[in-house]
């Protein structure tokens, strides 16, 4: 078979980019007129639907037959419906800043580029501007594969009133920085998260520098930026963004590690193609509690995702539990199972019915 010409190649693409181009742009057209439809309506309707979008992205995957990877065809898509809510109405997104931390990475692979960002020095801050309406939704980290639970995002959702609206993870991959690789390191700054999960390679490369914990690693590496003989653990966006040179990649003491990170907001989703619940559980002080919380379940054949425990803010010796099933709480076996689970414990709170992760 005799291959087309160079010239003809790109003349094919040519076409298809018009092509290709036009149907965005009716996309876009049809996306003005849902806004449209939206706003004359006396419903209350969200224009940000996390289960509509999920939905989408599934389908776009089982579709995709060519040679783009699933997380690439996902991730051009992610961008046009990005785009296009930006038509119906721009979204704000708090995220834990400077730029270049993991959590704005989050954000983007999330939304996409088509939002506002909004970003905050810490995950309370986060949680107030979702609060006061300064931002409609926020990102925070809530699980590392590595390290389990994350402390300070559980104890604000135990404090604050706000639903889990959605969940992306992201693959970390550490990287060593600093503004002139050829000075001696006398200290390294990066987030705690980050130190925990580097501390066997720190410990054998770096064993009598000072390690000093840092509200974000993006944060670490603005800071180098200006400081002689220091270095921060950070990802390889902030490496560009702040102009460092890196040291050592990939310093992680577990390849593959990720990180869950969940979108709060005040908007229940509805049930969509794949959902997870999640749960905070305060069992009774009693023989047996444990089993009382789980039973449930198992009887209404529910699958527990995740069951991990943490110190009750404020409150010795007292532990929370926070439970992932699967399922909407819609669903009538996980009302069920919830309605048991919480006639036998203390207390019992939905976070939130959402989408699983697509990708």
């Amino acid at each position: 078979m005799k291959i087309a010409s160079l010239e003809n190649l790109r003349n094919d693409i040519d076409d298809l980019d018009q092509k290709i181009q036009l149907l965005i742009s009716q996309r876009a057209d049809l996306a003005s007129k849902v806004a449209l439809v939206k706003q004359e309506s006396n419903a209350q309707t969200a224009f940000y639907r996390p289960e509509r979008e999920a939905e989408v992205l599934s389908k776009v995957i089982q579709r995709n037959k060519s040679l783009l990877k699933d997380k690439d065809i996902a991730l051009i898509f992610r961008e046009i419906m990005s785009a296009c809510l930006a038509l119906e109405q721009p979204l704000k997104i708090a995220f834990l800043g400077p730029e270049g931390t993991f959590t704005q990475e989050a954000a983007l692979k999330h939304f996409g580029h088509g939002v506002s960002p909004l970003d905050c020095g810490t995950v309370d801050e986060i949680f107030h501007q979702v609060e006061t309406d300064n931002a409609q939704y926020g990102v925070v980290p809530i699980e590392n594969s590595s390290n389990g639970v994350i402390g300070t995002s559980l104890d604000m959702l135990y404090s604050h009133d706000l639903n889990i609206c959605g969940e992306v993870e992201i693959a970390v991959a550490h990287h060593l920085m600093m503004q002139d690789q050829s000075q001696e390191i006398k200290i390294i700054y990066a987030h705690q998260q980050a130190l925990d999960q580097c501390h066997r390679w720190l410990s054998n490369h770096y064993p009598h520098t000072e390690l000093r914990p840092v509200a974000s690693n993006a944060l670490g590496a603005r800071m180098v930026k200006d400081e002689p003989n220091a270095a921060a653990i950070a990802s390889k966006v902030a490496l560009n963004i702040y102009g460092l040179e890196r040291v050592a990649k990939n310093i992680e003491d577990n390849a593959g590690n990720v990180t869950r990170f969940i979108v709060i907001g005040k908007d229940e989703v509805p049930a969509g193609v794949n959902d997870k619940t999640s749960l905070l559980v305060v069992t009774k002080h009693e023989s047996g509690a444990l089993f009382d919380l789980l039973e449930p379940f198992k009887a209404n054949n529910i699958n527990m995702l995740q069951l991990a425990r943490h110190p009750i803010p404020g409150v010795k010796w007292e532990y929370l539990f926070f439970i992932d099933i699967e399922g909407h709480q819609s669903e009538k076996n996980v009302q069920k199972s919830i309605q048991e689970v919480k006639s036998r414990v203390s207390k019992l709170d939905i976070l939130g019915s959402y989408p699983v992760a697509v990708l």
